[in-house]
């Protein structure tokens, strides 16, 4: 390990030389009060951002283990360290002083959840945090006074504000730690208590815009549960909390347009994941596996048994092992049902706005015209119960046009003015007066789940091909453009960055043309469970500080969705 004033001495060494020669000071540092790891120096100034590492001992970070004492409140704890390095580069950091990304230092973007991320990393020993660095350059010339303003003035006073204790706010960072363990006791009670879903009262559920994920400002309605659904759940440090349970089975959110049922389907669906302080929806919580599905055209599928949804297509064409470059919305829908099922869900969301009209239903008239020996399609309001009762998979869906739904519903919320209502006694008495004549169509049948095998030759990486991700909703996988768009649960583009090297990591260490696709992500869910998210970096050595964990439910929506991916059902004999 070398010490800052040898660090010093290669810059001034090194000053006017081309960029190239930032490369001799990759090292180890000592700093006094922390220990600097420049792991990796970028080759150019407009390439990717050099790599670095800040490690505190504790015993100058002066983090009190109580903080980060379970793994939820250490989630809690970093993802605030995190956040207090972005707002600090920020008030400490000049920016630009030269060419392309000179001068800059960044560290992981966040959103409102609180998640696991590689960005800052704390243990008994350390507090550890990685960062990007823009070594400054005038053209492809090296700025040494300036590397050495970054390296021995703004890195310093980063790390003296942002990760010793007695610097920072204790207030909110306790408040922080504390809300991501409530969170995580909350969810967990939840399913004790035979809940799938609960809303806090005085929850803001609204955001401000389809871009902007913070709590709506001015005019948005607290959140108050009607007294047929409320529950109370004791938690932590919140104490006792009172809001809507949705329990376990079939549940409708009914409602005028406009007046909050997607708003409310939404923040179940983020309720999956822990939210900031201030989100609005701290208390808003999903059991874990939750699936959104909705209809997606034009998405492959590949070899997806959807029979217990669409049989008896006209050219006799089997659909317990159905394939396409280019789904309809119907054999869409059906696919992320039966992929989601075969991944593991205990809830699935719907959304009628987002789904295809043909697979939710097919009313009384309909069924007189087209005659069920004509029609393939089994619709969903036939097979949630089987889904329920066989599987145990509850529904949450919000229906605003078919009140045939009201027939199989185990509750019905109606939304008025963003109020909710439970109008299940009405919605059954409604049912029974106004009969529909509606014939189940082939309900009851079993509903099967059929495991595939992914390939691993369909998915390798030869040559120079790269894994890349661009923006949230869109991996470059070698040659092959893997759009995410449909799959709304992705929340953070670290998560997207994520997902793209879990699938190598997967294929390179799982996928052997004998594991399922449900083994096979749940090897590499346990592997990052005990090793953490660094075991996925194709780079040995380097450690990545810019993924976020996905679930294993948006990692195998990922694999589903990539057009090269070939499987084999899994032989059931």
């Amino acid at each position: 390990m070398q010490n800052r004033s040898q660090l010093e001495n290669i810059l001034r060494r090194i000053d006017g030389r081309g960029y190239k020669a930032y490369k001799d000071i990759e090292g180890v540092y000592d700093f006094g009060s922390f220990i600097l790891h420049i792991d990796h120096v970028q080759g150019d100034p407009f390439a990717s951002p050099s790599r670095i590492r800040v490690v505190v001992p504790q015993k100058v970070a002066g983090f009190p283990q109580g903080l980060y004492s379970s793994k939820p409140r250490r989630k809690g704890l970093e993802d605030f360290l995190t956040r207090q390095i972005s707002k600090n580069i920020a008030k400490i950091v000049k920016g630009n002083r030269g060419t392309g990304k000179s001068g800059q230092i960044s560290i992981i973007s966040v959103g409102q959840e609180i998640l696991y991320r590689t960005s800052v990393l704390v243990s008994d020993q350390s507090v550890e945090a990685r960062l990007t660095m823009g070594l400054p350059a005038r053209g492809r010339t090296v700025l040494a006074g300036q590397a050495m303003e970054m390296f021995f003035d703004e890195l310093p006073r980063l790390v003296e504000r942002s990760l010793i204790y007695k610097n920072l706010d204790r207030e909110a960072l306790l408040k922080h730690v504390n809300l991501a363990e409530d969170q995580w006791v909350l969810r967990n009670k939840i399913k004790e208590m035979g809940l799938v879903a609960f809303i806090a009262n005085g929850s803001i559920l609204p955001r401000r815009s389809g871009v902007d994920d913070r709590p709506m400002e001015n005019g948005a309605v607290p959140f108050k549960s009607p007294p047929e659904l409320e529950v109370m759940v004791e938690l932590p440090h919140a104490g006792k909390v009172w809001g809507m349970g949705i329990p376990k089975g079939i549940t409708l959110i009914v409602g005028g347009g406009y007046h909050g049922k997607s708003t409310l389907l939404r923040a179940i669906e983020r309720g999956v994941y822990d939210h900031i302080p201030g989100d609005g929806r701290e208390l808003v919580v999903t059991v874990e596996d939750a699936v959104k599905i909705r209809a997606e055209d034009g998405r492959r599928v590949e070899k997806v048994d959807i029979s217990p949804f669409i049989n008896n297509l006209p050219n006799g064409e089997s659909t317990k092992a159905f394939s396409t470059e280019n789904a309809s919305g119907s054999t869409s829908q059906a696919a992320n049902i039966m992929e989601a099922l075969e991944i593991g869900t205990s809830l699935l969301l719907i959304d009628e706005d987002t789904s295809a009209t043909n697979f939710m239903i097919r009313d009384a008239r309909m069924q007189k015209l087209v005659h069920k020996g004509s029609e393939p399609i089994t619709p969903f309001i036939d097979r949630v119960e089987d889904l329920y009762e066989q599987l145990g998979v509850s529904t949450i869906i919000v229906v605003g046009g078919s009140g045939d739904y009201f027939d199989v519903a185990h509750r019905v919320i109606m939304m008025e003015q963003y109020v909710p209502k439970d109008v299940t006694a009405k919605a059954k008495e409604i049912a029974q007066e106004y009969r529909t004549d509606r014939k189940k169509e082939a309900g009851g049948q079993p509903i099967r789940v059929t495991h595939r095998i992914p390939l691993p030759y369909s998915l390798s990486l030869k040559g120079r091909k790269k894994i890349k991700s661009r923006g949230l909703d869109n991996i470059q996988y070698g040659n092959t453009n893997l759009i995410l768009d449909d799959v709304e649960q992705l929340v953070d583009v670290n998560q997207t960055r994520a997902i793209g090297d879990i699938i190598r990591y997967a294929m390179e260490n799982y996928m052997d043309g004998k594991t399922t696709l449900r083994e096979v992500i749940q090897k590499v869910h346990r592997d990052i469970e005990e090793k953490g998210l660094d075991v996925i970096s194709p780079f040995e050595g380097l450690h990545p500080g810019d993924y976020a964990q996905p679930r294993p439910q948006e990692i195998g929506a990922a694999i589903n969705r990539l057009r090269v991916l070939k499987v084999k059902q899994e032989d059931t004999r």
